[in-house]
């Protein structure tokens, strides 16, 4: 009788320190988003001192800016869906391995070409990373309730890491060499894989049939050659050019042939019946029109702060620094706003919220309104946050367990594609409505006004090499043409997002939890490094 109560008494100790131990696992995963955040966006600042130490053609600058995100979008699937198969946190420590080799390998890069492979395979340990981080985060945390706070603070880590990046990089580049803004990666990863190879538990879904690497394959080679060709869109590459026809069709045959290969095939790699469940695709859809109406409106804002208003780099990031608080706030608050309100009346309203803030925006003109500017970017982030929050919380809510790295993928993949769309699609409306202002300006020639129509900057460089009073009409004609076409994209932006307000009311009404299941029973720190097979 006292030997059952004793095992009785252990086992509740052992349950407790399971659901302590949860929230442990979420900050080991938080600092692994954290990592891919900030080497998303650390790079920018360092581009100028990179091109004068390296030299790199304009086509190397390129590769050495877009190949990380280019090859990390690519290949979630493919890493997303082999977690689920041979373990999520496997796949996760192999992409803490090779993060931590390839920074080592860009810091020292002493040519270009060296430097563009190591961003590559920063973009692999990427990929093996984030679906791997909300996959273990589905399975940690069962219940309902519990992985939406994750969520959230999962969601305002990323936010973070995205608004620290540029900052960190300057500040590393004013004491150190370029070099210093890959190395930040390595203690990070130093530290993160001993502890999470203690302290993660391991999941997998199920292992039903072969592995489809070719099907793998495919998505990965169709999402590249998507990508590719949206992003050079977004550069402002000639549309009909064969170099971003080619790869956007080669691409497009490809995911197409992709999916009819998952539908017919007994075990498919993705699950697509998760497309028929409404929660699933609305949510997938509105991750995609929050980034598309979005993203591309960023970059014109950072440039109008700096070209218009003539804020410095550094002025700049902290103008848009309230606009990342906000977001943190919303990753916070948002387990609790979606328990209140559910997801339907949440994501509408993150939506709306959006909108109204980017049609304030454009009261926005060639003077500076910082007040304006602070409360605009709030309301831009808060409305963002909880739009994002909303929907990926919903989508990895209604995937299978089974299918959580798949449906993580999938989520991921959304985002870049939307980000990259955005940038395409809001870049080619603010020039069509940028360029006709500058095609009459007196005194003007006509080669001097196509070069000005290219872009704000070079119609600034153009006027000072005009100088005088043709100068001062170029420029002034070329910020007020900017400006013009600034409050053209706002508007388009606005009409997306409420185009995703209406979406979004095809989501459940409430937030549906089940009687919460058994909790993921964690083994002790001991228990793991005496049990666990080493990866």
């Amino acid at each position: 009788m006292s030997g059952t109560t004793t095992a009785a008494v252990a086992l509740r100790r052992r349950a407790a320190g399971a659901g302590a131990n949860r929230w442990v696992v979420l900050v080991v995963l938080c600092m692994s988003l954290l990592l891919v955040a900030l080497d998303a966006t650390v790079l920018h600042v360092a581009v100028p001192a990179v091109t004068e130490d390296l030299r790199p053609g304009a086509i190397e600058l390129l590769w050495i800016v877009d190949v990380y995100p280019l090859v990390c979008a690519s290949l979630l699937i493919l890493f997303g869906t082999l977690g689920d198969r041979v373990g999520r946190r496997r796949i996760l420590l192999l992409g803490y391995a090779l993060f931590g080799l390839a920074s080592g390998v860009a810091a020292l890069a002493h040519d270009p070409q060296v430097l563009i492979l190591a961003r590559a395979l920063l973009g692999v340990g990427g990929a093996m990373i984030m679906p791997a981080t909300l996959s273990i985060l589905r399975q940690v945390f069962p219940d309902r309730r519990e992985r939406a706070l994750a969520i959230g603070v999962w969601s305002a880590v990323a936010a973070v890491g995205a608004a620290v990046g540029p900052l960190l990089g300057g500040f590393l580049l004013e004491h150190f060499w370029w070099g210093s803004v890959f190395l930040v990666n390595i203690p990070l990863m130093l530290v993160s894989l001993p502890i999470g190879r203690l302290l993660l538990p391991e999941s997998r879904g199920a292992a039903d049939g072969p592995w489809d690497v070719v099907g793998a394959l495919m998505a990965a080679a169709g999402l590249f050659g998507v990508v590719l060709g949206v992003k050079r869109l977004g550069g402002g590459e000639p549309p009909l050019s064969v170099f971003t026809l080619a790869p956007l069709a080669v691409g497009a045959v490809l995911l197409v042939l992709f999916v009819r290969r998952q539908r017919r095939r007994a075990h498919p790699l993705v699950d697509l019946g998760m497309f028929a469940r409404p929660a699933f695709s609305t949510s997938v859809g509105c991750i995609v029109l929050a980034m598309l109406a979005l993203v591309g409106l960023e970059l014109i804002a950072a440039q109008y702060l700096q070209l218009v208003l003539g804020l410095s780099p550094l002025q700049t990031g902290l103008r848009l620094l309230p606009l990342t608080f906000a977001a943190m706030a919303a990753g916070l608050a948002g387990a609790r706003m979606l328990r209140r309100f559910g997801p339907r009346r949440m994501v509408s309203f993150g939506f709306v919220l959006t909108a109204g803030a980017v049609l304030l925006l454009t009261v926005m003109g060639a003077t500076d309104n910082a007040g304006l500017l602070v409360f605009g970017f709030l309301l831009l982030g808060f409305g963002l946050e909880t739009t994002l929050f909303g929907a990926y919380e919903s989508m990895l809510s209604e995937a299978p367990p089974a299918q959580a790295g798949g449906a993580a993928a999938i989520g991921e993949t959304s985002y870049q594609l939307g980000a990259g769309i955005g940038i395409a699609l809001l870049g080619s409306v603010m020039n069509a409505a940028y360029a006709p202002g500058l095609s009459s300006v007196p005194g003007v020639p006509s080669s001097a006004s196509a070069s000005a129509a290219h872009s704000l900057g070079e119609a600034y460089d153009v006027a000072a090499r005009l100088g005088g009073p043709v100068g001062v009409a170029l420029r002034r004609a070329a910020m007020d043409s900017f400006v013009h076409g600034l409050h053209v994209t706002l508007l388009v932006s606005a009409g997306l997002l409420l185009l995703g307000a209406l979406m979004a009311l095809r989501l459940p009404r409430t937030m549906q939890c089940a009687e919460p299941p058994a909790p993921v029973e964690l083994p002790a720190p001991r228990e793991v490094a005496e049990s666990r097979v080493s990866v």
